[in-house]
């Protein structure tokens, strides 16, 4: 290829060209950069000195200085909902709401972020309300949970389960503590001072959908000895003893594990039918291959009644030490001195049953308590949701001694 002369002239025409562009360019960062607050360079350089307190304060007056920094409120009402300063993460997304010029979008963003801020401050009455406002557009996913969690945490068992329903219009995921809502909507009906039948026979027979929705999943077990064991009280208040055995059987056979809930019930079925000999045998073939303490102790319990102190201690000396349980001790012995003016008592054991019983016992406080596997927080008694954080099915159906 020839070489042109005039194609001397090219370089020092487009060296001038980006020679002026990159001054355009300079000259605007620099009207940019002077239009900025010094407060924005300071809170920049706080973030930097890892002084996020000095960051925040320094980019409140950047927003106090320039209304119209959407981007700038939002980021300052999340830093504050972290950090726990609810009132002012209100303040900063009601001054974004009360904005007439805000776009649609924005609005629908503060009014999501302001929801969460009543959320998290406990102001549920409004939270309900504001996350209501957003549950038809573009964050009705969140919102819909949002709202599923405020009825769980008010007990509004019907809202919540209406709640749930909604949540499945707008996405395909399994929810695991419907089942518990219906369940505490039967129980709630069998535990008022004339318990409606009718309402826990439908809110039973709802849970058992939900339920088989579920599948064989983790969890399934729990829910089905959940329906079970309401099934059995209802049966129970119906005087149908046998359909109430045949529930607590049913117990037995899906969730061996919750034996120790519903030990006590089954005896008494049993006996109320005149069949404690076999509600006896039924308890120690399952103890033999779960063992428990609360089973323990109801086989104690029938032993000592039915056949006397020696049946039963040698079945307490044969379990103990197999599955060493000071709980286990301490549920024979006391009930062993319901029946003190038995000499029997002193023969099998020697020595004073009381003092032994007393010593005993103050070790046995603070291992007969159920603990949730989430949070660890202990209770007297079992609960299907944590009172601590609010878990479902966290609580092992085991005395903390058990799962040591």
């Amino acid at each position: 290829m020839d070489f042109e002369p005039w194609w001397l002239l090219i370089v020092p025409v487009l060296f001038g060209l980006g020679w002026v562009a990159a001054r355009v360019d300079f000259k605007q960062m620099l009207s940019e950069s002077k239009q900025l607050p010094d407060s924005y360079f300071k809170g920049l350089n706080f973030l930097l000195n890892e002084e996020p307190d000095q960051a925040i304060d320094a980019f409140v007056e950047v927003a106090k200085l320039d209304p119209e920094t959407t981007e700038l409120h939002f980021a300052l009402g999340s830093l504050f909902r972290r950090r726990g300063e609810m009132e002012r993460a209100i303040r900063v997304h009601q001054s974004l709401l009360a904005r007439t010029d805000l776009p649609d979008a924005e609005r629908e963003n503060a009014q999501f972020e302001i929801a969460q801020d009543f959320l998290k401050a406990g102001m549920l009455d409004r939270a309900e309300q504001a996350f209501e406002a957003v549950a038809t557009g573009r964050h009705a996913v969140p919102a819909v949970r949002a709202l599923i969690h405020i009825y769980e945490s008010g007990q509004d068992w019907p809202k919540a389960i209406e709640t749930v329903r909604r949540l499945r219009t707008l996405v395909e995921e399994p929810v695991p503590q419907l089942v518990h809502y219906q369940c505490e909507q039967a129980d709630a009906a069998l535990m008022r001072r004339e318990p409606d039948l009718t309402a826990a026979e439908i809110a039973l027979n709802e849970a058992e959908k939900a339920a088989k929705a579920l599948g064989d999943k983790e969890g399934s077990r729990a829910s089905a000895a959940r329906i079970f064991m309401l099934r059995a009280k209802l049966a129970q208040l119906q005087s149908d003893y046998a359909l109430q055995q045949f529930y607590l059987l049913e117990v037995l056979r899906v969730a061996p594990l919750y034996a120790g809930l519903i030990a006590a019930d089954l005896m008494q079925c049993f006996t109320q039918q005149d069949q404690a000999a076999l509600g006896l045998a039924e308890l120690q073939k399952h103890y033999e291959r779960y063992p428990s303490v609360d089973v323990f102790a109801q086989i104690f319990k029938a032993l000592r009644t039915q056949q006397g102190a020696d049946a039963a201690w040698a079945f307490a000396r044969q379990a103990l030490a197999s599955s060493p349980s000071l709980l286990g001790l301490d549920r024979s012995l006391q009930f062993e001195l319901q029946h003190e003016d038995n000499p029997a008592a002193e023969h099998v054991l020697g020595g004073d049953l009381v003092l032994l019983r007393q010593l005993v016992n103050k070790h046995t406080q603070r291992l007969d308590r159920y603990a949730c596997q989430n949070c660890g927080f202990e209770a007297k008694h079992y609960y299907w949701q944590c009172p601590g954080c609010t878990h479902w099915e966290s609580y092992a159906p085991k005395r903390l001694e058990e799962m040591q």
